[in-house]
């Protein structure tokens, strides 16, 4: 048995979960259709009141959230309270230049924090742990939920952010870091240059990393477990339902529990809209049950998965989902970033080029490598090699300022990248992730 921060609900009963869920959904959906105009258009709509929803098996009368929605409700639209009750915003990248903005109560934050201080814990956190956290701070969720989880369990917390690797390197040594928080691509970086600098996995004090926000193989997890010397345990979330700790992996490493007292998980066929029985491949939906700033009902994640109930040997109850196993949308995730095609179409057409070009992502040395593939126009191809890297740089500049990653752009011929009859393959991702 491992360590809980919540023992009582993580391993509750079904009938307790259930009999949690009824109670704080009917709430929740009362208090959005009074508090959230743009929600209670949609319900009004699909002619369903509050006093429709008795339970949570009602709650498929409701309607769904998209991205789409929440561009249209930037910034303030579905605000659940009073500005004055939130105490922060975080937020993620946008599809097409506007961004995701979540507010945050009090309450609320500390319910996210709660949730990543379980999965901490789960990953065998004590109050004498050093947990360094070297996700990114600021607006990105990863920083602050894995910060403010270290500190309720009570270790000691490194607030690294990313970056700088020598930094990283000198304080997990002479601090004696016991758990690392970061991207898998991170983690593995790390490996790597501790090797080079001639460490030994044995010579770090490191026991458990907590490691997510961009998609990993089971490779890659054996790779890190042995170059770190450590026990590798994934974790999920999403800026609109929190952040990191919506689901984690305890020791069995065989799926992600679901904090279902906080979030109500459905899986459905993403062209019908449909709910798919347990075991079924399909698109999660998330339903945040206390949420006060941003109280999110029905979210379309874009994320395919498969969700299971089967008995854990961690003793936790709660519903497990597998690692994303695609996406229902075009959305690649790049070192960490979310980056849509659309976005890299929006720049090309801004900056005066053609609309034809292609995608390539690789992994080399467990970091992802961007490359895009831009024709020119008949008038723009000159032969002057200077021109056309002055291009490049330009081009790189204005993608990295819309997409937040900087991608290795080659200027081609006219007619150079294959056309193909109907869709045109705009990505070739030669990543092995699943």
């Amino acid at each position: 048995m491992g360590n809980y921060y919540q023992q009582e609900i993580e391993t509750a009963s079904r009938e307790k979960i259930l009999e949690i869920q009824n109670e704080k959904i009917v709430r929740q959906v009362k208090h959005v259709y009074e508090n959230v105009p743009y929600y209670k258009k949609l319900m009004d709509k699909k002619g369903v009141k509050p006093s429709d929803i008795k339970s949570i098996d009602d709650i498929k009368k409701l309607p769904f959230l998209s991205k789409d929605d929440l561009r249209e409700a930037y910034p303030y639209g579905l605000l659940g309270t009073d500005i004055k009750n939130c105490v922060r915003i975080q937020s993620t990248s946008g599809t097409t230049g506007k961004r995701v903005v979540a507010f945050y109560t009090q309450h609320d934050i500390d319910i996210w924090e709660e949730c990543c201080a379980r999965a901490i814990m789960a990953a065998g956190g004590t109050n004498e742990d050093v947990c360094q956290v070297c996700y990114g701070y600021g607006l990105f969720t990863g920083g602050p939920g894995l910060n403010g989880g270290s500190h309720k369990v009570g270790c000691l917390t490194l607030p690294m952010s990313s970056g700088n690797t020598d930094r990283q390197i000198q304080f997990m040594m002479d601090l004696n870091a016991t758990i690392l928080c970061c991207t898998p691509s991170y983690a593995a970086y790390i490996g790597e240059t501790l090797a080079e600098k001639g460490y030994r996995p044995e010579d770090n004090k490191l026991k458990a990393g907590i490691f997510g926000a961009e998609p990993w193989t089971e490779e890659m997890r054996q790779s890190i477990q042995k170059s770190l010397g450590i026990k590798a345990y994934d974790i999920y979330g999403l800026t609109e339902i929190s952040g990191p700790g919506v689901a984690f992996e305890c020791e069995e490493q065989t799926g992600m529990h679901i904090n279902e007292d906080h979030f109500y998980v459905e899986v459905i066929d993403p062209k019908t809209g449909e709910v798919l029985p347990e075991g079924a491949k399909g698109e999660l939906v998330f339903t945040s049950l206390d949420k006060e700033g941003f109280p999110l009902l029905r979210y379309r994640t874009k994320d395919i998965c498969i969700l299971s109930r089967e008995k854990c040997s961690c003793g936790r109850t709660h519903v497990k989902m597998t690692k994303p196993l695609g996406r229902s949308d075009d959305m690649m995730i790049i070192r960490g970033v979310n980056v849509f095609p659309s976005q890299i179409e929006a720049v090309l057409l801004n900056e005066g080029y053609t609309p034809n070009y292609q995608i390539v992502l690789d992994r080399v040395n467990n970091t992802d490598t961007f490359d895009i593939y831009v024709e020119l126009s008949p008038e723009m191809f000159s032969d002057k090699i200077a021109d056309i890297q002055r291009r490049e740089i330009g081009l790189n500049a204005a993608m990295r300022s819309m997409l937040g990653i900087g991608p290795k752009i080659h200027l081609v011929a006219p007619k150079s990248i294959a056309r193909s009859e109907g869709k045109a393959v705009r990505m070739i991702d030669k990543r092995r992730l699943h």
